[in-house]
């Protein structure tokens, strides 16, 4: 009876939650408030189901080939992958293999401590400052990889192209990953610096910018050298990772660029009057650069808000965790979903 023994176990990554109503103002995993482009339901409407009784391009080339024009790369400079949890989970598994310990601050997003524990890789998390910023020098010792998004979650601070090429530049021996899911709200993307350094990956998603959260699309950017090794290990795992439906889908969401930059400004207008109207309210947080603000209140306890807002049907994420347990992580809605908050803050904060 000891074949537990041999059970990899790990403390799984848990995700925001997924409420079964449909009457809530969901605002706890940064999803877009706006539907996917028109060319993605058209994509959907002209697909040939009988298509799918056949295994899908492993190459996935209608998509590499569409997101390398739209950054203007060749395809052997793109990787695709089920979600940029799974582009992730397989750089991990690929670059991570030294024994020497992967870099990542302590304020992050938490699944990385979760995929260092399930591919056996040592690991060191490094403290953001008092205002939630890396600190460079942190970051030029031995390390096995280094891996932070930018900007950062659940912070939303935005860390400087200068500050990354710092970091690149002072680690030539370990590929350094810049998780930039949120990337397309407000910051300067560090793709430019795949030309420099070949040891840089920058990876991506469709989850957040561009609406398609439910079909799981993310990529990954670099040299040839990097995504060679990539897919070496994806075709050593599993061939078709990635379905008919998703590939036509995700390759017309890219085309549609009119409509990604519309949504942009949206939720970038829409954030910045969410800020004013929270520090109206007395709430703190650093700069957002993302499509979530990361906040705490003067007086009122993140956790009570947290409760008070869920029982007026109004999810946001918390953490009880050190240094972020008085903090908020919320989620930026349509302006109709963002005045129903302020006015739920309003109430809750004045009977508190």
């Amino acid at each position: 009876m000891n074949w537990e023994n041999n059970v990899r176990r790990v403390v799984p990554y848990v995700p925001g939650e997924q409420p079964k109503r449909s009457d809530v103002v969901k605002l706890n995993t940064n999803e877009n408030p706006y539907p996917p482009s028109p060319m993605v339901k058209k994509a959907l409407d002209d697909f040939d189901y009988g298509r799918m009784r056949l295994y899908p391009d492993p190459n996935a080339e209608v998509l590499v080939n569409s997101i390398a024009d739209f950054y203007k790369l060749k395809p052997s400079n793109v990787f695709v992958g089920v979600g940029s949890d799974d582009v992730l989970s397989m750089a991990f598994m690929t670059f991570f293999n030294s024994d020497k310990p992967i870099l990542f601050p302590d304020i992050t997003y938490s699944f990385y401590d979760v995929w260092a524990e399930v591919h056996r890789i040592p690991y060191k998390q490094i403290p953001l400052d008092e205002n939630f910023r890396i600190i460079p020098d942190d970051y030029k010792v031995e390390n096995g990889g280094i891996i932070f998004p930018n900007p950062n979650a659940p912070t939303g601070v935005l860390e400087s192209l200068e500050m990354i090429e710092e970091i690149v530049a002072a680690n030539p021996d370990s590929v350094v990953m810049i998780d930039e899911a949120y990337i397309d709200f407000g910051g300067e993307s560090c793709l430019p610096l795949i030309e420099k350094y070949e040891n840089l990956l920058v990876i991506q998603t469709f989850s957040k910018s561009r609406s398609m959260a439910g079909m799981r699309i993310g990529f990954a950017m670099g040299s040839e050298k990097l995504i060679k090794y990539l897919n070496d290990v994806k075709f050593s795992v599993n061939s078709y990772t990635m379905d008919h439906i998703t590939q036509v889908c995700g390759a017309a969401a890219v085309r549609d660029a009119d409509y990604f930059y519309d949504c942009l400004k949206k939720i970038v207008d829409v954030r910045e009057y969410t800020k004013e109207k929270l520090t109206e309210l007395g709430f703190t947080f650093e700069d957002s650069k993302s499509n979530f603000i990361f906040a705490s209140h003067k007086t009122v306890s993140a956790e009570k808000i947290f409760n008070a807002l869920k029982a007026e049907g109004i999810f946001v994420r918390y953490w009880n965790k050190p240094r972020i347990n008085n903090h908020l992580r919320i989620s930026i809605g349509t302006r109709e979903d963002m005045d129903k908050l302020i006015a739920a803050l309003t109430r809750i904060l004045a009977e508190a």
